[in-house]
C-alpha cells in the first residue's frame, strides 16, 4: 500500500517549525515564467491534474481567483474559504504557472505528477491475519477479564493500558479521527465506538457524507482499520481492546481506492477540514502525503502542497484539534544535514534526490505543532526501522519489532489489531506507534477536557517514560553493523524524543 506509515517520513525540530511558519505564507511565491497575462489558453492541452491554489481569505480576493481559474482552464473541485485554499481540476499545463501569476494567490501548484485517474502509508511488511483456529485457540486461553486474544497484546502492557482502562477507559465525549484508508465499521470490535457522524470520504478533495462512504475501498486497504481498533477497540468480551476503549473513532478516508492507495494533499486538506467542523479532538496520520515523501520549497508544485495542507492542519489545531503522525520507516535519522530520497514522485517515474530535511518537509509529519511519533518494540528500544532524530520525534509508542521477540502466545513482536472482514491481524510500523500515542491523547483530553492542542501535546510529553539512549552501539536487527545513533540525553533524545507513551500515568 502506497503511503500509510510503512514508507519513510520526516518529522519535525522547533527550529524547522519556525522557519517552515515563516515561509508559508509571507514570503513571496516562488518565481516561475508564467504566460503573458490576457491569454486563455485551452483547457485541454495537457494531462488532467489536479491541483491547490492558496489565495488571501477575504471574499473579493476568493471570486477574483475563482474568475481567473476558469480563464486558465481550471474547474473548481472544492473552496475552502477559510483557510484559502482551493482544490481544482485543469488539463491546461500552463495553469500553475498562469495562477502563481494571479494576485492574491500565495502559492499554486500540481499535487500529482501522473493524470487523474478514476476514482501512502507506514506500516513495515505484510499483514499476518491470525485464522479462525489461531483465534479460538487464543481466546480458549484467556485470562479472566480479558479481551479473547489479549493475551497477544503485549503493547497494551507495556504502556499500562490494560491497567488504565479499569481507571479511566476515556470519555465519549473525545473522538480520534482515523484519516487513513477506510475504517471498517462493521466490525464488532469497532461497531460500539463508531462515530458515523464524524465521517466521511475525502478522495476527491471534497467531503462525501454518504453513509458508508468512509468504508475501505477493499479488504487489501486494511490499514485504517487496524489503527482504529488500535485506538478504540471496545472491551466487549470479543476479539482485541484498544488503548482507549471508551472513547469513539470516526473514519475520514483518504486513500485512492485503487491498489496505489495514494494520499493526495486534496484529500488530506479536505480531511484536516472535516475533522476540525465536525468536533474531533485527536487526528491519527500514519501516512506522508503523495507524491512527494519530502516537499522542497524551491519547488513550486512542491511548496503550493506544502502550504495547502498546513493551512488545513493549523485550521484543525485552532478549532481544537490535536495532529498525531508518525515520523517513517526508512530509520532515517531526520536532523541529519542530507538524506537520499529514491521514491519520489511515487505516481509516476521516481528520481534519487539528495534533500535537506531542514529545507524539504515530510507532510504532514514536519508541519507546525504537529505530534511526531517514532516506533519501539516490546524491550522498550527503537524498532529497527523507525526513523529517528533529536529535536524531531516528540514521543514513542510500540509499533512492534519483529526482532524483539514477546512472551505471548503467538511469540509475535508486531502489534496485534482489527482488520476487515471481522478478522485480525499482526502489523509492525511507525503507523502503529502513532496510533497508540493519539489514543493516550484520547485519554488525556478525556481527563483533561478543556485542555488545548498545545496543552496536549505537553501533557503528552510529560507523562511519557524515556529510557535515554543506549548505552551500547544500536544494531536494531542484530546483523552486527550499527544502524543509527541516539543524540540527546535522558530527558529528550533522537530516539524517543521525550520518551514512550504511558496510558496509565495518563489516567492517574
Amino acid at each position: 500500500m502506497a503511503h500509510l506509515r510503512s514508507r519513510r517520513r520526516l518529522a519535525l525540530a522547533v527550529p524547522v517549525v519556525l522557519s517552515l511558519t515563516a515561509s508559508l505564507g509571507f514570503l513571496p511565491s516562488v518565481a516561475s515564467a508564467a504566460p503573458t497575462a490576457g491569454t486563455v489558453a485551452r483547457a485541454a492541452d495537457g494531462p488532467n491534474l489536479a491541483y491547490v491554489v492558496n489565495t488571501r481569505t477575504d471574499h473579493r480576493t476568493i471570486e477574483s481567483v475563482r474568475r481567473e481559474i476558469a480563464r486558465n482552464g481550471g474547474t473548481v473541485v472544492a473552496s475552502y474559504d477559510r483557510i484559502g485554499v482551493i482544490v481544482v481540476h485543469s488539463a491546461n499545463p500552463d495553469f500553475g504557472a498562469r495562477m502563481r501569476a494571479v494576485r492574491g494567490v500565495d502559492s499554486a501548484g500540481a499535487t500529482r505528477t501522473a493524470p487523474l485517474s478514476a476514482a501512502g502509508t507506514t506500516d513495515e511488511g505484510a499483514a499476518q491475519v491470525l485464522s479462525r483456529a489461531e483465534q479460538a485457540r487464543l481466546a480458549a486461553s484467556a485470562a479472566a477479564g480479558e479481551e479473547p486474544l489479549e493475551a497477544d497484546q503485549w503493547d497494551l502492557r507495556a504502556i499500562g493500558a490494560d491497567r488504565a482502562a479499569r481507571i479511566n477507559p476515556g470519555s465519549r465525549n473525545v473522538t480520534v479521527g482515523v484519516i487513513d484508508t477506510g475504517v471498517d465499521d462493521t466490525h464488532p470490535d469497532i461497531a460500539p465506538n463508531f462515530s458515523a457522524s464524524q465521517s466521511a470520504n475525502c478522495v476527491s478533495g471534497k467531503a462525501d457524507t454518504t453513509y458508508g462512504a468512509w468504508r475501505p475501498a477493499d479488504a487489501d486497504h486494511y490499514h485504517g482499520t487496524h489503527v482504529a481498533g488500535e485506538i478504540a477497540a471496545a472491551r466487549n468480551g470479543v476479539g482485541v481492546a484498544g488503548v482507549a476503549p471508551g472513547v469513539k473513532v470516526a473514519s475520514i478516508t483518504v486513500a485512492q481506492p485503487d491498489a496505489t492507495s495514494l494520499f493526495y494533499p486534496e484529500s488530506v486538506v479536505c480531511a484536516f477540514v472535516f475533522a476540525a467542523d465536525h468536533g474531533i479532538e485527536v487526528t491519527n496520520n500514519s501516512y506522508y502525503v503523495d507524491p512527494w515523501l519530502y516537499n522542497c520549497m524551491d519547488d513550486p508544485d512542491q511548496r503550493a502542497i506544502v502550504d495547502a495542507v498546513n493551512r488545513a492542519q493549523l485550521y484543525a489545531q485552532r478549532k481544537g484539534t490535536l495532529n498525531v503522525a508518525s515520523a517513517g520507516n526508512s530509520n532515517d535519522d531526520l536532523d541529519a544535514d542530507a538524506i537520499v530520497d529514491d521514491s519520489s514522485p511515487d505516481d509516476s517515474t521516481a528520481r534519487t534526490r539528495t534533500v535537506d530535511p531542514h529545507e524539504c518537509f515530510d507532510v504532514p509529519t514536519q508541519l507546525p505543532g504537529v505530534v511526531t511519533v517514532s516506533a519501539v518494540g516490546v524491550k522498550g528500544t527503537k524498532s529497527y526501522y523507525s526513523s529517528y532524530g533529536r529535536g524531531v520525534v516528540d514521543v514513542a509508542g510500540p509499533g512492534g519489532d519483529k526482532y524483539q521477540i514477546p512472551d505471548t502466545p503467538s511469540k509475535n513482536g508486531r502489534i496485534l489489531s482489527t482488520m476487515p472482514n471481522n478478522q485480525y491481524g499482526f502489523l509492525q510500523g511507525t503507523s502503529m506507534a502513532s496510533p497508540h500515542v493519539a489514543a493516550v491523547a484520547a485519554l488525556l483530553k478525556s481527563a483533561h477536557p478543556h485542555a488545548t492542542p498545545a496543552a496536549l501535546r505537553a501533557l503528552l510529553k510529560a507523562q511519557a517514560d524515556n529510557p535515554g539512549c543506549p548505552t551500547e552501539p544500536y544494531d536494531g536487527d542484530g546483523d552486527g553493523v550499527v544502524d543509527a545513533t541516539c543524540a540527546g540525553g535522558k530527558r529528550v533524545n533522537g530516539f524517543y524524543g521525550f520518551g514512550v507513551v504511558n496510558a496509565l500515568r495518563a489516567v492517574e
